[in-house]
Formats: structure tokens, C-alpha cells, sequence
């Protein structure tokens, strides 16, 4: 079995549906080496796909997407001082 490093990514791919699960780890596995990448570079769709995955599993922590200028508790306040303004429940 291909592992999954990170647990978001790893909960991700045990939700798909069985047949994809296999596949998914196999792109995680591939994109994360240099020889996998350049593999991968020859089949446009599936490079999409494996980087694509990764940067889901960087952004999705929430201390690496505040680094990068997105802030999900910051978002949701002004959602809320948004809604509260307009009188909206």
C-alpha cells in the first residue's frame, strides 16, 4: 500500500470511491519525487491532477494558508459582520 503523509489528504482519498483510492495514492506517490514528476509531466492531465492534489494537501493547513495571505477565520468574521450590518440571520 502507497502511504498517504498527510491525515487531510489521507481522509480525502479513503472517502473516494474504491477504485479511485489506489489511483489517487499512486499520483501522491509520484508527484512527490522528482522522477515521478517528470513521469508525470508527459501525461498533462495526470500532472495536473498529482499537483493539484498536493497543493490541496498544503493549503488545507490552516498555518500554511495564513502564510500565504488566507485567512479562514477572517473570512468567516467578516461573513458574519457582513450578515449582522445587512440584518441578515
Amino acid at each position: 500500500m502507497i502511504r498517504v503523509v498527510d491525515d487531510r489528504l489521507a481522509e480525502f482519498i479513503a472517502a473516494s470511491p474504491a477504485p479511485q483510492r489506489l489511483g489517487l495514492r499512486l499520483l501522491i506517490a509520484l508527484g512527490r519525487r522528482p522522477r515521478g514528476l517528470a513521469l508525470l509531466a508527459k501525461l498533462a492531465p495526470a500532472d495536473q491532477a498529482a499537483t493539484g492534489l498536493e497543493a490541496m494537501a498544503r493549503y488545507d493547513d490552516p498555518a500554511r494558508a495564513r502564510a500565504l495571505g488566507f485567512d479562514a477565520d477572517a473570512v468567516v468574521a467578516r461573513g458574519r459582520e457582513l450578515r449582522r450590518s445587512e440584518g441578515r440571520p
